[in-house]
Order: C-alpha cells, then structure tokens, then sequence
C-alpha cells in the first residue's frame, strides 16, 4: 500500500511538472510571438530607412502621422500664448527655445520623409527616389514646408529673444494635421467618438487663441481700465499667472457659447473685438450641432443594423390592431437583438466592401460553423468559400418552432447557439435536443431522386430558448453546384448513403427518374437544335429576299433604259452627208458602251451569285449535312433567278 501511495505521490508529481512546463511553453511562445512582432516592427523601419522609400499605406508612415501632430500643436498653441502672457516666456525660455528647434528638426525630417514617400500611379506605387523627389520639389506643399522652415529665429538679433511671433511661419506645416486626423479616423474603431474629441480639440484651440487675443487686448487699452477688460494685474488676486490665463480662458468660453453674462463693451476696440467673437460664436455653434446631428444619425443607423425597420413594425402592429401577446413578443424579438448585439442584415452591412473582402470575412466567421455539416465535409474550399456568402443568420424566440412536419423543405439549418428540441405532433413528447454545431434538413436541399420523404420534413423541431440559426436556401445550392458539377455528384452520393441508412431511398424509382431525366435532356437538346435550324432557316430567307428585291431594282433600272431608248428620234440616212455619218459612228460607239456596260454589270452580277452561294454552302456546311443542302438549292435558286 505504501509503495502503491508513494507511487501515486511521484505520479502527480510529474503531472504536475509537465503541465507546469507546458505552461511555460506557452507564455513562451507567447512573449516569442510579441518579440517577433516587435522585430518586424523595427526591421520595416529599418528597411524603410536603408531603402528610402516610403509606402504611404504602411504602418511606419501611419505612426509618423501620430508623431507629427505633436509639433504642430505644440506650435499652434504655444507661440501665441508665449506672445501674449510675457510672464509665461520669461519664465520659461530656456524650456520654450529647447522645444522650438526640435520642433524644426522633426519639420525638417518630415520634408524628407514627404520626398521619399511612393504614390501610386496606374495601381502601381512609384519608387523611383529621382521621380519622387521632382513631384515633391514642383508641388504646392513644397514651397509651403520650406516658407515653415524659413530661418525667421535670426529675427531675434533685431528684436528681443522675448518675441516668439517671429515664428509664425511655422503654422504653414499645418497641412500635416489634416492628414493625420483623417487617417486617424479612418482606422478607429470607435468613429463617432473620433469625431466628437476632434470637434471638442478644435473648439479648445479656438477658444485658446480667443483667451491670448482678449489678453493682449487688454494690455492695449489698459489692465483694469474698465469692466470688459482684464482686472488690474496690481491685485494680487489677478496677479498670477495661471489666475490671467484661466481668467481669460473662461471670458472667451462665456462669449463662444452665449453661457452668462459677460460685461458690455465701452470702447470701439471692444465692439469690434466682441462683434467678430460672436460671429465665430454662430460658427462654432453651427459646427456643433451639425457634427453630434451626424454622430446621432450614424447612431440611429447602427441600431437600425439590430432594430431593421422596428418603427415601421410597431406602426404596422397598432394599425392593423393585433394582439397584445403577439405583440409582445415581436417586442422581446427585437430587445433580444439589441441587447445581445446580433444582426441579422450582415449581407446589406458588407455590400459595400468588394467581393473577396466580403469572402474573407464570410470565410472568417462561418467557414468553421459550416465544416461542421456532414455533406460539406472534403469538399472544396473554393465551393465552402462560395456558400457562406449565402448563408443567412436567423433568430427564433422560445417555444417558436423551426420546421413542422410535413413541410416542404426550401432550407437547412445549422446551430450557432442555442437549443432546439425534436417533438412530437402533440408538442409534449421530446425526442431529442440540438445543441451549438448540429444541423438538420440538409436532404431536402438536395433533391436527390428516389427520396420516399419528396423533400418533406419528417420531423417538428422548436425552439427551446433564443436560438441563432445559419439557413442556407435550395435556390442558393443549386446556383452554387451549377458551377461546381464534380461537387454536386459527390453532395449527391453523400445524400443517398444517408437516404440508405435511414431506409427512405427508393432505388426503382431513382432509376425510373433517372430514364426520365436522360429522355428530357434528349428533349431539350432536339429542341434547341430545333432552334437553331429555325434561326439559320430565317437569316437564308432574308438573305434571298435581299436578293429578290436587289433583282426587282435592277429590272426596273434596264426597263427604264430601254424605254430611253426607244424614245430617241430616227435619223435618217443621206441628205446629211459625212457630218450625219459621223453623228451615226457616235451613236454606235456610244451603244457599243452601253452594251459593255451591261455586259459588266452582268458578271458583276453573277460574281454576287456565286459569292452568295459560297456563304450558304459555308453556311451550310457549319449546320450539318442536312442544312448544308437546303442551303445550296437556296442559294442556287436564289443565283438562277438573278441569271434570268
């Protein structure tokens, strides 16, 4: 018994110490993956410096966007606050120096990175550094980096280093910024929210710059000379720093959103200062609503994806006076979307996107789901990719059932979550229950021949809770396998190993309908044949009767001739001596010509004959044997009647 313990003791001891290493092989591989990561990371970056070309739509130029908002910010509000409260660049100037110029070098270093970045050009990214470097020299946002670089600091030998305005070039580089937002607010996953902090930063440095004017106005007219401006600095209540600008900050904020009351002007300075802040008020306002109108809109559109149409569907109920219980339970239908997120429109939600992302995403989500299915298993993945851009998510609520007995099967499901029971007739007696990953109804989709069942359901099957269900249609399979023949025979003989199994093949009857289907398709070929002969018999009679009317033309141009003729007067012989001769010789060397001419026209006449005959022998030849005569005695008939 002791040993049998002791060996239990060692047993559980190894045990344990394999799980432990197995553990620590997966936090291994964990921090390995992190740390290839990390790698790729720093090797794209280093190949992007060695090579110098630059793709846009990589990360490296992405998180250099990022980096860039921070100088320009720190320029756009800085250099006016440092302009305007002297206080805050005295105390700070060796701070405020230290950051201006690493400001520059990262302007600097954007120049380059702009030179080298690729640009796409018939589809194809451009990366050719000389052809990069000239559309950068000659374009607008060149001239407008190298004005922001523009040494202006060797201004400060004229004035007192105390004036950082001599920077004001500097904003030029704000082109940047929009860039960067955009790019931001395309790759978020939380859009509206974006947008909202966006608007929220703008209307932050608008008041900012608000504040810095409003104090240095008041500088101007005096501190203290009046209501509307700055208290007197000689307070040491108004006296601080951060007291000056949090003072002005907040005066700015009452004007912009028309919140309290704010002193009235007494200067005409202080009108015109007033007048142009209240006009930016209507602005910033404006800005306001119209931005949280499309974040409320957007909103409303992602509940519509799990509310589709409920507004319209309560008017419908109350219109059309339904039951209270019924009612109900559309009600819980719809909280259930919403409140556990399932959509049931996915297909309207990614039509947007092109075919093959639609696919991947398709493939992403329910290509697992559908490898469950026993007659989808060692297909094709071209065929699994191809049907799961048809499956359509659906939603039953508790006790609602799924199929009935004796329904004709249009559809089969398969289990994503949820429960479903198989009942009796009586709704009581339960069968068996279906859980996440099992299917039913796949036999009827495939309308395999000899199924005693006719495509029937055989089976009621309902709902015990909320249950999420995939459906994929008849119609759908059958497009689908139109294009995959080999997959379709090889679905059909999984169908019928599973009719022979459950004993509800019948194999006369698959044979009798196989006869059948064998005498249709003959049909179906000898009427198309059919057709086609009636289409090649009806382009030969417009051909010949082209040619009749092409005849009737020419008859009726040698009638007109003829009588032409016929019409000339006489002339008579003698009495006019040499010159009537003469006029005689003409006219029958002018007969003769007609006569040639006739006589042309004439072979270029049967050369269309025979022409016309080699295209309905050809013709002929192309339809078979049979066609090919019909189409000689036409043409032949056809080529006799222009003879004659």
């Amino acid at each position: 018994m002791e040993k049998e313990g002791d060996t239990k003791i060692t047993r559980n001891h190894w045990q344990r110490l394999i799980g432990w290493r197995q553990t620590q092989k997966v936090t291994g591989q964990g921090e390995d993956k992190k740390e290839v990561g990390k790698k790729d990371i720093f090797q794209k970056f280093k190949k992007n410096l060695t090579e110098g070309i630059i793709d846009p739509s990589e990360e490296f130029y992405y998180v250099w966007l990022q980096v860039m908002t921070i100088p320009i910010f720190y320029n756009a509000v800085i250099i006016i606050c440092r302009t305007c409260f002297e206080q805050i660049q005295i105390n700070f100037l060796g701070v405020w120096l230290t950051l201006d110029y690493l400001a520059d070098l990262m302007f600097a270093a954007d120049m380059v990175i702009k030179s080298r970045t690729g640009y796409l050009e018939q589809g194809i990214l451009i990366q050719d550094k000389a052809q990069l470097k000239k559309r950068y020299l000659r374009s607008f946002i060149f001239k407008l980096d190298l004005c922001s670089l523009l040494p202006t600091d060797l201004l400060y030998l004229c004035f007192d280093i105390n004036t950082p305005l001599v920077r004001v070039n500097r904003f030029l580089h704000m082109t940047r910024l929009g860039e960067a937002l955009d790019r931001m607010e395309t790759r978020t996953s939380y859009p509206n929210t974006f947008r909202i902090s966006k608007l929220m930063l703008y209307i932050f440095v608008l008041i900012h710059w608000n504040a810095c004017l409003y104090f240095a106005l008041s500088k101007y007219i005096g501190l203290g000379a009046d209501r509307w401006v700055y208290p007197n600095a000689s307070r040491p209540v108004f006296n601080s720093m951060r007291r000056q600008y949090f003072y002005c900050f907040w005066f700015s904020a009452q004007i912009f959103t028309t919140v309290g009351d704010t002193p009235l002007p007494n200067r005409e300075e202080e009108y015109l200062f007033m007048i142009a802040d209240l006009l930016i008020a209507v602005l910033v306002f404006a800005s306001i609503v119209g931005n949280v109108g499309n974040v409320i809109t957007n909103l409303r559109d992602r509940d519509n994806v799990f509310f589709p149409n409920h507004e319209l569907v309560k008017v419908y109920l109350r219109s059309r006076h339904i039951s209270k219980d019924l009612r109900k339970r559309v009600s819980d239908w719809y909280q259930h979307l919403y409140i556990n997120k399932k959509i049931t429109r996915e297909n309207e939600i990614l039509k947007q996107l092109p075919v093959q992302l639609q696919t991947e995403i398709a493939v992403s989500v329910h290509l697992p789901t559908l490898s469950k299915v026993t007659i989808f298993q060692n297909c094709e993945k071209s065929l699994l990719e191809e049907l799961v851009l048809k499956l359509t998510p659906q939603v039953y609520s508790p006790g609602e059932y799924v199929c009935k007995k004796g329904d004709v099967g249009h559809e089969m499901y398969i289990i994503k979550e949820g429960k479903l029971e198989v009942v009796a007739d009586d709704g009581v007696t339960q069968y068996a229950v279906l859980s996440d990953g099992n299917f039913f109804g796949e036999i009827s989709i495939l309308n395999i021949k000899g199924n005693k069942s006719g495509n029937r359901r055989t089976a009621n099957i309902r709902s015990i809770g909320h249950s999420d269900l995939f459906s994929l249609s008849k119609e759908d399979l059958s497009v689908v396998l139109s294009e995959f023949p080999v997959a379709k025979q090889h679905l059909e003989e999984k169908g019928r190993q599973i009719l022979t199994k459950m004993g509800i093949l019948d194999e006369s009857a698959e044979g009798q309908q196989t006869a059948t289907e064998k005498v249709e398709i003959k049909l179906d070929r000898l009427e198309s044949n059919l057709d086609t002969l009636q289409t090649k018999l009806a382009r030969l009679m417009s051909e010949v009767e082209s040619s009749n009317r092409k005849m009737q033309g020419r008859v009726e141009l040698l009638e007109l001739e003829v009588d032409e003729m016929d019409q000339l007067p006489l002339v008579e012989l003698g009495g006019e001596g040499e010159g009537d001769g003469k006029l005689d010789g003409n006219a029958g060397e002018e007969r003769r010509g007609e006569g040639v001419g006739r006589e042309e026209d004439r072979e270029r006449e049967e050369a269309e004959g025979e022409e016309e005959v080699g295209e309905g022998r050809a013709k002929g030849q192309g339809n078979g044997d049979n066609e090919g005569k019909e189409g000689d005695e036409g043409c032949r008939e056809s080529t006799k009647e222009e003879t004659e």
